[in-house]
């Protein structure tokens, strides 16, 4: 007789299910776990009998095979535990053998029999609920897997409170999805005085989900305005929150099973390898790229990035996702984002104010900037100067406008667009995701700002790819106008910000 269970394997967000088989035969006793499991798959068979040891269960004195089918996919992760445990106990008939088979299982085990959190319960309970099944996951993670409806989900403390809810002695109570983590405000725009053309350039960034570089010298204002951007972006559709909450349980971001509706914004440091940026190491991982789906990824000191992690953003800033490529799989992540960087124009920062620039200027200006390709900022929607404010001018100037009102603007133009991709069924939502024939449709110009982008695109030397960019940029300047119709106006607006601020 074969006893199993199910569980599943991660490849990327996506959860691949894995078929548990455990038998007991005659022979020497033995307990061999087959079927491509790493060493921390491996290692479970210790943690299992120590387990059944302490609730009281010994091993049969037989030959006990598990096998992980299919039997050519990697298994990784200490969440394996818990299904071959229960395939176990279901040959052992400890528990009935039908009730196991119609459960996925996922959880790590203590030595102790108690079940502790382990990744991945949402995308685990998704795969669950598609294959018909029960979920039985760790007491740590039902709220997670909660989240999931039209899944019944298990989520015991311990073995001992498994086995008797299959015996019927102690039914487990299903557990209840935890409420949306509490918004924290960010940081406000009111704060920011001066700069009021980066603050514009950041208003039509978030409006229509545009990258966007800021160049200036020290104490400009650039990290200060990029941290101001999640204030005036809208919160997260329930749709992007289920994407971006796989992504955050894949990585063991989840706490309590609470998900969030505010968009991620993520900023590593410029040490960051390319692993951590794109995704990579033992198990693939998600990088910040990824964990930044639908959300800003912000890159402080943009040059002092090894070249070849900025090199390795081209792909996911083009695609909207990222692929780990190993020698057994390609894994895809999600990587929709809204980079926005900073940096300054040289090294000492200062290559525009003769009193304080090096004696190598500009030489040291082309030799920083150069250090950023020229496909990586063909991808950069908004490239601005951000000049340094003087004391005087920073004490006379006003306070700036509060974020709220600039996010009423954004919000409508975000709506706007909404309703545009809805009524020609298109499969994006705001003008940054907008491509070929869908571009020409909705973003091409009247007479006049056509005439004016063709002149733009011959004097600045435009790719395909950049005169594509102007015409998205100039598609959302004209929905935060409220205009039908992109006109003159807009295309100008757009082509000044695609003017790359160059030492010389």
């Amino acid at each position: 007789m074969v006893a199993r269970t199910y569980t599943v394997a991660f490849q990327g967000v996506e959860a691949r299910e894995v078929d548990v088989q455990c038998q007991l035969s005659a022979g020497l006793p033995a307990f061999a776990i087959v079927g491509l499991p790493d060493k921390a798959v491996t290692e479970s068979r210790e943690r299992v009998r120590a387990s059944l040891s302490a609730i009281g269960l010994a091993l049969p004195p037989k030959r006990i095979t598990l096998n992980l089918a299919p039997a050519d996919m990697l298994k990784e992760g200490a969440h394996f535990d818990l299904p071959i445990a229960l395939a176990l106990l279901a040959a052992m008939e400890v528990i009935p053998a039908h009730e196991a088979s119609r459960h996925t299982a996922m959880g790590a085990l203590s030595l102790d029999g108690a079940l502790t959190a382990v990744a991945g319960a949402l995308p685990a309970a998704l795969a669950a609920a598609e294959a018909d099944r029960s979920f039985i996951c760790p007491a740590a993670c039902g709220a997670e897997a909660a989240l999931v409806g039209g899944v019944e989900v298990l989520a015991p403390a311990d073995l001992v409170a498994l086995i008797n809810h299959f015996a019927g002695r102690a039914p487990l109570a299903a557990p209840r999805p935890a409420p949306p983590c509490a918004r924290v405000a960010p940081p406000d725009l009111v704060d920011v005085r001066g700069q009021a053309r980066a603050r514009r350039a950041l208003e039509v960034a978030a409006a229509g989900g545009h990258n966007m570089l800021m160049m200036g010298p020290p104490g400009a204002g650039k990290s200060m305005l990029a941290l101001r951007l999640p204030s005036i972006l809208p919160p997260l559709s329930p749709q992007e929150a289920l994407e971006v909450s796989m992504i955050h349980s894949v990585a063991g971001l989840i706490e309590g099973g609470r998900i969030s509706r505010s968009r991620p914004f993520r900023a590593p440091h410029h040490s960051a390898s390319m692993a951590a940026m794109v995704g990579g190491g033992r198990r693939a991982a998600p990088g910040e790229v990824s964990l930044a789906h639908h959300g800003v990824l912000f890159l402080d000191e943009l040059p002092e990035f090894p070249r070849p992690v900025l090199e390795s953003l081209r792909q996911p800033l083009e695609a909207g996702e990222t692929v780990v490529a190993r020698a057994n799989a390609h894994l895809r992540y999600p990587s929709r984002v809204q980079l926005i960087a900073a940096m300054n124009p040289c090294r000492c920062g200062h290559l525009a104010d003769p009193a304080q620039a090096c004696s190598r200027a500009p030489g040291c200006g082309l030799d920083y900037q150069a250090r950023l390709s020229g496909p990586l900022i063909d991808r950069i929607d908004i490239q601005i100067e951000t000049p340094a404010l003087t004391p005087e001018e920073l004490s006379r100037a006003p306070l700036g406008e509060a974020s709220a009102a600039v996010a009423d603007r954004v919000a409508a133009a975000r709506a706007r667009q909404g309703a545009r991709y809805a009524r020609l069924d298109a499969p994006v939502s705001i003008n940054a995701a907008a491509d070929g024939a869908l571009l020409e449709q909705i973003a091409r110009p009247d007479a006049e700002g056509q005439a004016l982008l063709d002149r733009v695109a011959q004097a600045l030397r435009l790719t395909a790819r950049g005169y594509h960019r102007v015409m998205r940029l100039a598609r959302t300047i004209a929905d935060l106008d409220g205009a039908d119709r992109v006109g003159r106006p807009h295309v100008a607006e757009a082509a000044s910000y695609r003017r790359a601020p160059l030492a010389r």
